[in-house]
């Protein structure tokens, strides 16, 4: 599955100096975020130096021209983010645990001063994530934990690249950039849904444009390709949440609804195996996610990013594609109480 979750080590990193988590959550979250920001070297120095290796030079370069783009074309903020980059020798740069009960869809949240309640706690070292995730099945709740390619704190510090966003190739880097920065642009506290959908939906145009500006039209027809399988997958995943939810709220017993749960993930596996097999001729990149364990907080933790990018979408064509009334429209939005907010956005009918 190419498309990967970004967090916000902010909320990590505010949590652990305000004092209202445990000692050991606080020493994980300061280490990990001071040794990263500690390591953090400039850009234009490493594409300049003799010594750089020139496939980190190549990437670099790109992201340099990626995050002018962000700024000129996108109206995204211009400040010191995406200058430095630190290579942080792993495969994530955190690890996100996310819970929900046995029979409920709802994650469960945590809540930081200054970015609200989020559903999932991020972790800078494995072990703890993991630790974690086993004491939250202990109580017996569904857990699944995932690792972070992106490392953002939403403009509270000077954001650096991450070699795992370099990973990849130079479309996926242009997306995770406009991702992060919009959250910079725009952030409801304790609206994890609203955000993410807003991020995707500046991600998404914000990557065409960039396509269709460089003359791109191979990378723009692989990435319309890669949209069009990212909602396929959330449109199986919604078609699954609904048909559990129905389960969840049946008079059932606890057994015949872990019968009826099963049953409807096995129905899930088989559906994303049609879809493989004829509808995306073979391919497979989203065959890791099915293979692996499914349960009510991995379908949570994925719908977080999928429900309300339509919407989004929707009003970013209201807006004729220009980023300042869009942003300023979401922003009136954004304003309006949590219950009204996703509501308004659905029935909006003009950008202004």
């Amino acid at each position: 599955m190419k498309r990967a979750f970004r967090l916000f080590a902010a909320a990590i990193v505010a949590s652990a100096m305000s004092g209202c988590t445990s000692i050991s959550y606080y020493a994980q979250s300061l280490e990990g975020h001071v040794r990263i920001m500690a390591a953090r070297e400039d850009v234009g120095k490493l594409i300049k130096a003799p010594s750089t290796p020139e496939a980190l030079r190549t990437k670099l370069t790109s992201a340099s021209a990626i995050r002018r783009f962000a700024t000129d074309e996108l109206a995204l903020p211009e400040n010191s983010s995406y200058h430095s980059y630190v290579d942080i020798h792993r495969d994530a740069v955190t690890w996100a645990v996310f819970a929900a009960p046995q029979f409920s869809l709802t994650p469960k949240t945590w809540c930081f001063p200054v970015f609200g309640c989020v559903p999932y706690r991020g972790y800078f070292d494995r072990k703890s994530a993991t630790e974690s995730a086993v004491a939250l099945h202990g109580q017996g709740l569904d857990v699944y934990v995932t690792g972070i390619t992106a490392y953002s704190t939403l403009g509270w510090s000077s954001d650096p690249l991450l070699s795992t966003m370099l990973r990849q190739d130079d479309t996926y880097l242009a997306s995770l950039i406009f991702h992060e920065l919009a959250h910079q642009r725009l952030y409801v506290n304790g609206d994890s849904a609203f955000n993410e959908a807003f991020a995707v939906a500046v991600e998404t145009t914000g990557t065409r444009k960039w396509l269709r500006t460089a003359g791109d039209r191979a990378g723009l027809r692989r990435y319309e390709a890669d949209r069009k399988r990212s909602a396929d997958f959330l449109g199986l995943v919604s078609k699954t949440r609904d048909e559990l939810r129905r389960v969840y709220e049946s008079s059932r017993t606890p057994d015949e609804m872990a019968a009826a749960k099963a049953t409807t993930l096995d129905r899930l596996r088989t559906r994303y195996r049609q879809m493989r097999d004829r509808s995306w001729a073979g391919y497979r990149g989203y065959d890791a996610w099915f293979n692996a364990p499914i349960n009510n907080a991995k379908l949570a933790a994925t719908s977080v990013y999928g429900e309300q990018v339509p919407a989004f979408l929707r009003l970013f064509d209201l807006c004729s594609g220009d980023y300042p009334r869009f942003y300023a429209s979401v922003r009136r939005i954004a304003d309006l109480p949590e219950p009204a907010r996703a509501e308004a956005l659905k029935a909006a009918t003009t950008c202004d």
